[in-house]
Order: structure tokens, then C-alpha cells, then sequence
């Protein structure tokens, strides 16, 4: 385990890390954001309609590219952290880990779900300590389960500041939708970013300083 996360350096690292790539990654979200609603828009079925083939295969292509677009983004902010160009190649590089972010995905679901039923803060709980494990499998190849393991084992002992981290990026979000369409293509960069900081502080000091 890292050494003791502070969340006000993550906020700042993140913020200057946004501001060296901060037209390419707003742009690519905004690109992003507008191919999803456009596929979105033909996959909904007209009013009284049923959903048509066409549509269920417009909306697995949505969920496809969701999961892609989430890794590729993700790595480009790991290149940002790394003083590297965000590079599009990333896309190409983890659609190969599709499969295995998405079923981790759905796993930590599963358990947020029994641990938000079983009187809520078990549910939070299993948040802060699991949600790093798409950042373990885009920046150190983890498996299924060993993304998920490696997320626990990094945030042990860390569950204060990484409430508060994740009680800031809900904050973010709000001024984010307060803001309307700008703020939500500023924010949703800066959110990635500071998941991705958090994870090399936890994982990397040095690779974060």
C-alpha cells in the first residue's frame, strides 16, 4: 500500500494534469458524447412502438462503445499523468480487455447491490474499496478477479480520504449539471483524472509527484 492519500494534492494534481490536455480530452468527450446520443436516438423505438432488431443492435453497439470509450479515455488520462499525447490508438489497445471489465463490472455491481440492501453502508463500503478495478485492468492488465482484489488490497487503510474523494466527485457532478453542457464536459474529464491520480498515488507515489 501506498503512503497516506491526501484528496486536497489529488484535486490539484488532477486539475493541472486537465489543463495541459484540456481541448483534447473536453473534445473527445464531447465527441463521445454526441455519437452515444445519436446512436441512442435511433436505437429508441418510435412512440407505441416495440423494439426492432435494428434498435437491440444499436443498443448493444451503445453498450460496446460505453465500455471501450470508459477504458480508452481512462488510458488517455493515464498518458496525460504520464506527461505523454493522448493517443486514439489507446481505443484499439483495451478493446481486448472488454470482456473482462465488463464482467468485473457487473460483479462489483452485484456486491454494491446485496451491500446497499443490507442497510446501505456496507454498499458505500464496498464502493470506495472496489471501485479502482477498472483502472487496475487498464493500467496493469489485471484479470476479472485479480482487478477486483487489487482494488481491496490498495485501499486498505485508506477508506477516509477516499470517501471524501468520492463525496468531492459527486459534488463536481452536481456544479458539473448546475453548469448544463459545459460544466459536465469540464467535469467529466476532471472526475476521470482524479480516479486515475488516486490509483497511482495508491499504487505509485513517485509516478504521481
Amino acid at each position: 500500500m501506498g503512503k497516506k492519500i491526501i484528496y486536497s494534492d489529488i484535486l490539484k494534481a488532477s486539475w493541472r494534469r486537465l489543463l495541459k490536455q484540456f481541448w483534447l480530452l473536453v473534445g473527445l468527450m464531447i465527441g463521445f458524447t454526441i455519437i452515444y446520443s445519436l446512436l441512442y436516438i435511433f436505437a429508441m423505438p418510435a412512440k407505441g412502438g416495440t423494439v426492432t432488431v435494428s434498435g437491440f443492435i444499436i443498443s448493444l453497439l451503445i453498450t460496446v462503445l460505453g465500455i471501450i470509450f470508459t477504458m480508452g479515455y481512462m488510458k488517455n488520462c493515464f498518458q496525460t499523468i504520464d506527461g505523454e499525447e493522448p493517443q486514439f490508438s489507446a481505443y484499439g489497445q483495451v478493446s481486448r480487455k472488454f470482456f473482462t471489465f465488463w464482467f468485473a463490472g457487473i460483479i462489483l455491481s452485484v456486491i454494491v447491490v446485496i451491500g446497499l440492501f443490507l442497510l446501505v453502508l456496507p454498499g458505500i463500503y464496498m464502493i470506495i474499496r472496489l471501485r479502482y478495478y477498472g483502472a487496475a485492468i487498464v493500467d496493469e492488465d489485471a484479470g476479472i478477479i485479480e482487478s477486483l482484489k487489487r482494488s481491496w488490497q490498495i485501499t486498505k487503510g485508506q477508506e477516509l480520504p477516499l470517501f471524501i474523494i468520492l463525496l468531492i466527485i459527486i459534488g463536481i457532478i452536481c456544479i458539473g449539471t448546475i453548469a448544463l453542457i459545459v460544466g459536465i464536459f469540464v467535469a467529466a474529464p476532471y472526475i476521470m483524472l482524479i480516479d486515475c491520480v488516486t490509483f497511482r498515488k495508491l499504487t505509485a507515489p513517485a509516478a504521481t509527484d
